[in-house]
């Protein structure tokens, strides 16, 4: 039992899942090199900002880029009002709150 717990503990030992973990790193890797090539720097900014503040929102994003880019439907780059208009089909309607003072 201590040595399963060891083994799960401790990735490096257990190849089965260092080997997992370098796939995983190698998918990152490849899917920031094409982000990179298709997104203007100021469209990778803001991915970068909604990322911190809403990771599901940016995750959608990505894969919908990711999408378009190996669909071949990619024109150019997305520049940053293209991925904003992206932004608002993704994102949930928002509520306006209205408040009256009587």
């Amino acid at each position: 039992m201590q040595q399963i717990q060891e083994m799960q503990s401790n990735p490096a030992a257990n190849p089965y899942l260092a080997a997992q973990q370098q796939e995983m790193e190698r998918r990152d890797a490849e899917r920031a090199e094409l982000l990179r090539r298709v997104l203007t720097p100021e469209a990778r900014e803001r991915l970068g900002r909604i990322r911190l503040a809403k990771p599901d929102i940016a995750q959608a994003v990505e894969q919908q880029v990711l999408g378009l880019a190996a669909s071949g439907r990619l024109r150019g780059p997305i520049d940053d009002a293209t991925l904003r208009a992206l932004l608002e089909r993704l994102m949930p309607d928002r509520r306006e709150i209205k408040i009256t003072r009587r």
